[in-house]
């Protein structure tokens, strides 16, 4: 990777490459970002060279290997270390010392995370926790998808209540009435549906509901 391509606004250095850094790094090799992978065992790295353009096996807890990367260089990092609590934090700490300006950790409880925090992550991913409570709404029939964010704001899919069916949203009046706002429709066999006053919603439509996490909660449990 040349140095140029590491200035550029959406490089990413990824360090750790498990099931989740892997899937960031490849995920962000496809979205067309230039990426540094960066993984200690040899193994693993030798698997991820077909998929990944730019990976290497290194010690990321040795300040001098990442001096010679020159990780200081990019935008963003990822350090998606998850097992090894030290290492988790060495690299973080390592990283920070370098000057990245937007540093990701992957943290496997909040212990873990107040740490990666305290040491110089600038956000921290829980994607164990997040994984199981997302398979816990679905689960239930009650949502089709589901994302919260980290300011108990969230973004769901679910089946149209029956209060709401043969009604226009202004109608159904679910802001007032619910606390959420309907963004949007899907219909089967229809494209996207942007919410609309006028928009009329009918049987077996899915919408696409946002707001505070308990009101996203209780009016999917309506259906």
């Amino acid at each position: 990777m040349d140095k140029q391509a590491k200035h550029r606004s959406g490089s990413v250095v990824v360090i750790g490459l498990g099931r989740f850094g892997a899937g960031v790094a490849q995920s962000l090799v496809t979205l067309g970002h230039d990426v540094l992978a960066i993984e200690e065992d040899a193994d693993t790295v030798q698997s991820l060279s077909s998929v990944l353009p730019h990976v290497v096996q290194a010690d990321s807890t040795d300040l001098e290997t990442l001096k010679q990367l020159a990780v200081g260089d990019f935008s963003h990092a990822v350090v998606a270390i998850g097992g090894n609590l030290e290492a988790s934090v060495l690299t973080i700490l390592n990283v920070s010392q370098l000057g990245v300006k937007d540093i990701w950790a992957k943290a496997i409880d909040p212990r873990h995370g107040r740490i990666a925090e305290r040491v110089g992550a600038h956000h921290v991913v829980y994607p164990e926790a997040d994984m199981g409570e997302r398979v816990a709404h679905l689960v239930t029939g009650k949502m089709i998808d589901f994302i919260e964010f980290d300011d108990g704001f969230a973004i769901a899919k679910t089946r149209s209540p029956m209060e709401t069916h043969g009604k226009t949203l202004a109608q159904s009046n679910v802001r007032q009435r619910h606390g959420v706002t309907i963004v949007g429709i899907k219909r089967r066999h229809q494209d996207f549906i942007y919410a609309k006053a006028e928009t009329e919603i009918k049987p077996g439509d899915h919408l696409i509901v946002a707001g505070p996490t308990p009101k996203v909660e209780r009016f999917a449990a309506l259906y």
